[in-house]
């Protein structure tokens, strides 16, 4: 290891080659490379972090760059994933990198976070947050979790040396009604960088040891005002009883449904013979075109209320349509006839099956 491109952190005394060794020998997972993910990313990869994962599968649009400023103008329209890839690698070729390019799902949760000693959850959604810290449970690793809103931000830090979970402060997914609009649910660019860095510092702090990290405690910042505001909680037994996940963890906000990559479908589909695939594109494009590889009931989605007898509510759904949009509409709409149902959204549809094989 260079310790001398570490020197200026080395040569804290409280800090030294010993907690810089350590750091080398850690391995972290980041789930999201968006405005919370890209400042853990660049200060984790700069300071010696030894293995970097990173979950992510969307594109860049222009309404990131004003958070997200890793991105530029020039990136428009390119994965997430394979440019945050080539600047870490430009900005620390030492670093291991592990890239998984799909959304964290139930299906691949557990054997993604198997593979690293802390998580820095980057998400932006409830769905996902509960299905890290169920996951971070079972497999008895820590996670730091950030959240943003309007001109604030939050953060801590779970399961951590037998600590709090995230259920021990929020025992229940919020419900429709408690969420703001998407739309008018916005930041102020400058707040996820804040706590981005923050989840950062407390990434290191575990992993080194150094300092005390956010366990048990709630840590809200202001920005308009510039306050910090420290929340003390405490351990229920019963949120580290956790097993299994749950067969969904979807939400009827944001889009933010349950959804599953064509990759990791692929894998499903190569792994059962049987798989429940519904095809919500009309007729007419059905019987034009199917993938052959998958084997789907066409159910429009404008026929699904009629039709959802002929669905088996005993094993996962997973919806497909031409590029993901249809599919989504379709698990809102059977997420309200059967509340009990496990849905899933295929993410790019058949456009995403056709560019992954031509």
């Amino acid at each position: 290891m260079d310790f001398n491109r570490y020197q200026r952190q080395t040569v804290l005394k409280d800090f030294g080659p010993e907690a810089q060794q350590k750091l080398k020998d850690s391995s972290v997972l980041v789930v999201g490379a968006g405005g919370l993910g890209i400042p853990a990313l660049l200060y984790l990869n700069a300071m010696g972090v030894g293995t970097i994962g990173i979950v992510e599968q969307d594109n860049i649009e222009i309404t990131n760059l004003q958070r997200q400023v890793l991105y530029t103008e020039g990136d428009l329209g390119k994965p997430k994933i394979e440019v945050v890839l080539k600047r870490l690698k430009q900005q620390n070729s030492s670093t291991n990198f592990k890239t998984f390019d799909t959304f964290l799902t139930r299906h691949n949760a557990l054997e993604i976070i198997a593979q690293f000693d802390l998580v820095v959850d980057g998400s932006d959604n409830f769905p996902t947050r509960y299905l890290i810290n169920d996951a971070c449970v079972i497999l008895k690793k820590p996670f730091v979790s950030g959240a943003i809103q309007g001109f604030e931000g939050q953060l801590s830090v779970f399961n951590y040396q037998g600590g709090p979970t995230y259920r021990c402060l929020f025992p229940n997914m919020p419900t429709h009604e408690e969420i703001p609009n998407c739309n008018e649910n916005g930041v102020l660019g400058v707040i996820p960088g804040i706590i981005g860095n923050l989840q950062a510092l407390e990434a290191v702090k575990a992993i080194t040891g150094v300092g005390d990290v956010l366990n048990g405690k709630l840590l809200l910042f202001n920005g308009l005002q510039q306050s910090y505001q420290t929340i003390n909680f405490n351990l229920q037994p019963k949120n580290t009883a956790i097993k299994k996940l749950l067969k969904s963890y979807g939400s009827e906000v944001c889009e933010i449904h349950q959804s599953i990559s064509v990759q990791e479908l692929e894998k499903i589909l190569k792994g059962q013979e049987l798989v429940q695939i519904i095809d919500v594109r009309t007729k007419e494009e059905f019987i034009n075109f199917s993938l052959p590889q998958v084997k789907a009931l066409n159910i429009p989605v404008n026929e699904l209320k009629g039709r959802i007898k002929e669905l088996n509510s005993q094993s996962p759904i997973y919806l497909l349509c031409q590029s993901g949009t249809r599919s989504d509409m379709a698990v809102r709409i059977l997420e309200e006839l059967n509340p009990e149902l496990e849905l899933y959204n295929i993410v790019g549809g058949v456009d995403r099956f056709l560019a992954l094989h031509n």
